[in-house]
Order: C-alpha cells, then structure tokens, then sequence
C-alpha cells in the first residue's frame, strides 16, 4: 500500500497535486453553469461540484475558484441575480469539456463549443438545450471559504425542466435514463449504472448482515 502524508501531497509538483487530489472525492456531478451578462453575453463553465444544501428552500451550490483575474460567470450570476446548472450527457461531453477553455469575455462558450443556448419562460439565463435535466436558479448568497478563498455559490431552485420519464416519486432522478454523466478527476468522464434501491434506514428495520 502507497501513503502520502499532508507533507508528500505539499511537495508535489502542481501537476500532480492537482490530478491526486481532484480525484480523492471519487466520482462527480458533471454539469455546465449558463450565465449572461446584462450587455448579452452568453457564458458556459462545466462544474463538477455542486451539491444539493435542502429540499425547503430547494437550494444547490457550487463552488468557484478564488475571483484571480476574470471569472466571467461570478460576474455574471452578481450582475443578473440568475444562472442555469445543466446535466452533461453522453452526447455532448467533448463539447462541453472545451468549455473550460479560457476565452476572452466577448466570446460565448457557446458559439465556439457548438452548444445551444435555450430561453425558457422568460427566465434571464440561457440553458443548454442538449442538456436532458435543466435548472434554472435564482442566486442566494456566496460563501466565501477562507482556508483557500474559493467561493461556495448558492442558488434557489426556481424552474426544473425534463422528461417526465427521469423521474420517479419514490426512488428520484432516473440519471441512466437521462443519460447523465460524471466526472473524476479533471478530466475523465464516466457512465455509471445504478444496481441497488435501499429502504429509509430505521433502527428498528436494520437487516442482519
């Protein structure tokens, strides 16, 4: 068995740091952030961290890079109060890899990635019409996290849109019917197949094992 201490894990090279420790947390949401700027700029960022905060408010987060330089979609989100997180699938991943790439503010992630901006009931930011599970948020709040100033960026749940098929009352998203995917790492994409539902989990149910 290999073991890196807090110390070998601080002399490695950037590279390598970066690919160990984006790895640790196993597998990861794969989702494209859409935002636009109050002059019309369309913007795109994959995310491969957000998290669901409560189901009453329905709130998500993710977490943004410290705000070093041009970061288009803080920018965005504190301009128009609105962004669209987006299910990657299968059929769109490249595309939406691409859009990590650093382009200047005036050109849409969009454009340039091949991916269709949508406008759905008047709602400010653009999702992504390839996208099988699209949501569209109204911004909450930042949080900033001091130890490494990254920013955890919460949103309220104000539109949900997808097949009625993805869905099931008991058991939630159907993500292999929607074709989501997810990420390891930085740059590793995967299909995951669900293989088992368990019960609630109550003290007084619990199986012998």
């Amino acid at each position: 068995m290999i073991k890196y201490s807090k110390s070998d894990i601080e002399a490695m090279d950037r590279l390598t740091r970066l690919t160990l420790v984006n790895s640790l947390t196993g597998y990861k949401p794969a989702n494209l952030v859409g935002t636009i700027s109050n002059s019309g700029h369309t913007n795109l960022a994959i995310i491969s961290s957000v998290v669901h905060l409560g189901s009453d408010p329905a709130l998500l987060a993710f977490i943004m890079r410290p705000l070093v330089g041009e970061r288009h979609t803080m920018e965005n989100i504190l301009e128009t109060s609105y962004f669209t997180i987006n299910h990657i699938n299968r059929d769109m991943a490249e595309k939406a890899h691409y859009t990590s790439a650093d382009f200047p503010r005036e050109v849409s992630e969009f454009e340039k990635c091949k991916l269709s901006p949508s406008f759905l009931d008047g709602f400010k930011a653009p999702f992504v019409a390839e996208s099988h599970i699209k949501i569209g948020l109204s911004f909450v709040e930042t949080l900033e996290i001091k130890r490494n100033g990254t920013i955890m960026v919460i949103g309220q749940v104000e539109y949900v849109y997808m097949d009625e098929a993805y869905f099931d009352q008991k058991s939630g998203l159907d993500l292999n019917k929607a074709g989501t995917i997810c990420i390891s790492g930085l740059d590793s994409y995967h299909e995951v197949e669900k293989w088992a539902t368990f019960p609630y989990a109550r003290v007084s149910e619990l199986p012998e094992f």
